[in-house]
């Protein structure tokens, strides 16, 4: 039986690039569906931060030229073969080689992705069957195919699927500017003033994916669409809620080498206190007594994330006998606010690091997620996999992976709370304390999120 030839497009794929849960995904889904007898393939921008270990092992394959409006672009075109997947790179430094990936040239930049994306697909001779198109950066893909490439013979067959992780972002441009970047059909548009990409996937793909099921039905509401509950009720027909996966060979408490202690679930408990000592060592917190809980936040730092409700309750939770480490990076208001706290039962390390969230996934006892809206996150399937418990708000994704523990029935591998309130927060995080000094019924918690199947 032939393979399905996949294309995906995404604007970062880890560990090659990445910001946020996009990366993550694109950097494990095209490996779990070559497991099942698929042929998928990325294409990507070669980014300046690329790391030169991985640089070194691409292969050059030649050079293209792509039209960006009036611009005749250069593309060069890498190749690597890594974990069981191929992986595309196009190359223009003035695109790509850049302090951020994201920034002002981005409707631009992403123009000319998305148009490579065919043009590289015909100089590689991959044939695709599916182009899997993610987020609002490759949005347009889906558009360029039904006003323009589908009277390509090489693509007359092509079916899209467009996937949405954050509707949050959705690259809304300009039509002037859309249209001296992209070969677009202006007729469509005589009524808009703006385009969004996102719009573009949403209404022109064959297959509109969410990342969890929950996410699929908030979109559909005022609440949560986004100003796009129109179109996509509209669309709804081809809308699908479809759970992330995490890669569990990468995230795991037994193999990962970016943890001080290395453990199994079975002794988790010895495990996690070591890394725990490792990490308040590290920050210069006391370690003299690793039963006092250690709580852990890992998230952009954003209204969305919920952060304005952590910073709601800061007082109130730091009077207990816990301590807290939080990594992100973002708004510099709740940067320069959570820097504030920094003491003796708190540490605020406001970056990216990929290392230290492997670190605190493994060293906290509980893990804090007071989402606005979350279309799925990873960070709390995440944590389950080092015995960390998380505390999360009942939306989007959050609700599709952390059932609360029910200390009766014994089910659950969570703690969540519905109303976005900063009591029912702190209340709820008062109970998964008071579980917490139940050792046998955090046992119980603890088994029951290690036992939980995040894999793809």
């Amino acid at each position: 039986m032939a393979k399905t030839k996949v294309l995906m497009v995404s604007a970062e794929v880890d560990p090659f690039a990445k910001t946020g849960g996009l990366g993550d995904v694109v950097g494990s889904l095209p490996k779990a569906l070559n497991f099942i007898n698929m042929d998928c393939r990325v294409i990507m921008p070669l980014y300046g931060k690329i790391a030169d270990k991985y640089r070194q092992k691409m292969k050059y394959l030649g050079y293209i030229y792509v039209d960006v409006g009036w611009r005749h672009q250069y593309c060069g075109v890498f190749q690597l073969r890594h974990q069981y997947v191929t992986y595309y790179f196009v190359d223009n430094e003035f695109y790509f080689n850049r302090e951020k990936l994201y920034d002002d040239l981005d409707l631009e930049k992403f123009s000319f992705l998305d148009l490579a994306a065919f043009e590289v697909s015909k100089y590689i001779k991959f044939r695709p069957n599916i182009i899997h198109i993610h987020d609002w950066h490759t949005g347009a893909i889906a558009a360029l195919w039904h006003d323009k490439y589908q009277y390509d013979e090489y693509f007359k067959d092509l079916k899209i699927v467009y996937t949405i992780h954050n509707l949050a972002y959705q690259g809304v441009f300009n039509k002037n500017h859309v249209f001296d970047m992209l070969p677009l059909d202006q007729s469509k548009y005589v009524n808009d003033e703006t385009i969004s990409f996102m719009a573009l996937g949403i209404q022109y793909s064959n297959k509109v994916t969410t990342v969890s099921p929950n996410y699929a039905n908030e979109i559909l509401t005022p609440e949560y669409g986004e100003h796009l509950e129109g179109l996509l009720n509209h669309e709804s027909s081809k809308l699908l809620g479809i759970l992330n996966g995490i890669d569990n060979k990468v995230y795991n408490c037994s193999k990962d080498k970016l943890i001080a202690y290395k453990f199994n679930k079975e002794d988790y408990i010895e495990g996690k206190k070591a890394n725990k000592k490792a990490l308040l060592d590290e920050l210069g917190l006391d370690s003299s007594n690793l039963e006092v809980p250690l709580l852990g936040v890992v998230s952009r730092l954003a209204s969305q994330k919920g952060m304005d409700l952590l910073l709601a309750i800061m007082n109130r939770l730091l009077a207990n006998n816990i301590k807290i480490v939080l990594l992100g990076s973002g708004d510099k208001k709740l940067e320069e606010a959570f820097a504030s706290f920094n003491g003796d039962k708190f540490r605020a390390i406001l970056k990216f690091d990929n290392a230290m969230a492997h670190k605190i996934y493994a060293s906290c006892d509980l893990f804090l997620m007071p989402s606005v809206f979350e279309p799925c996150g990873l960070a709390q399937m995440i944590c389950l996999q080092y015995g960390t418990l998380p505390i999360v708000r009942s939306c989007g994704g959050l609700k599709d992976s952390i059932i609360p523990f029910n200390e009766y029935t014994l089910e659950g591998n969570g703690f969540s709370f519905v109303n976005y309130n900063a009591d029912d927060f702190y209340n709820t995080i008062m109970y998964a304390l008071s579980i917490y000094s139940n050792k046998n019924l955090l046992d119980v918690v603890v088994k029951n999120g290690f036992n939980t199947d995040f894999s793809w």
